[in-house]
């Protein structure tokens, strides 16, 4: 599935499956663009992509040798009360350096392919509702709000359960 493409910079970028040893490059750019190291989120989240999963979705593109970006995500058979298939993307990572370069948007259209080829007719992600440049780059890729409601409680507070 490797597949080399070009961006707005002339850079050739490769994409392909992540590995286990992405995981430094995963901790460095989420810690660029958050500014807390996670690694230990990482270990586990990337081990349940690789090692757990009975469907590997999770794509990574790389410069000159280098992962720039990340896409981490599943696929959920019957969640929620609904019986098909849907690929969950929950991770949208590219190096802080290489941003704006079509990077994330080639890694999504890759997913998408894929996900076409495994017949999964749907790909579902969240994000905070004041994350614009997520919300704009979504949005440009045909994303849109659906009719669930997602439901938080707080667990720390007593009250009525």
């Amino acid at each position: 599935m490797d597949r080399v493409k070009e961006n707005r910079e002339n850079d050739e970028y490769l994409i392909r499956f992540l590995r286990s040893d992405d995981l430094p490059r995963l901790v460095k750019m989420d810690q660029a663009a958050s500014g807390r190291n996670r690694q230990a989120w990482y270990e586990g989240k990337l081990h349940r992509a690789l090692e757990e999963s009975d469907v590997r979705i999770s794509l990574g593109a790389e410069v000159d040798g280098v992962l720039v970006g990340a896409l981490m995500g599943s696929v959920q058979y019957g969640e929620f009360g609904q019986p098909e298939p849907v690929a969950i993307l929950d991770t949208v990572l590219v190096d802080q350096n290489f941003g704006r370069r079509g990077i994330a948007t080639a890694m999504l259209a890759q997913l998408l392919q894929n996900l076409r080829g495994l017949r999964i007719a749907t790909l579902r992600t969240e994000l905070a509702w004041d994350e614009l440049d997520l919300l704009a780059f979504f949005g440009k890729a045909g994303f849109h709000p659906v009719p669930r409601l997602v439901l938080e409680r707080d667990v720390t507070q007593e009250g009525e359960s």
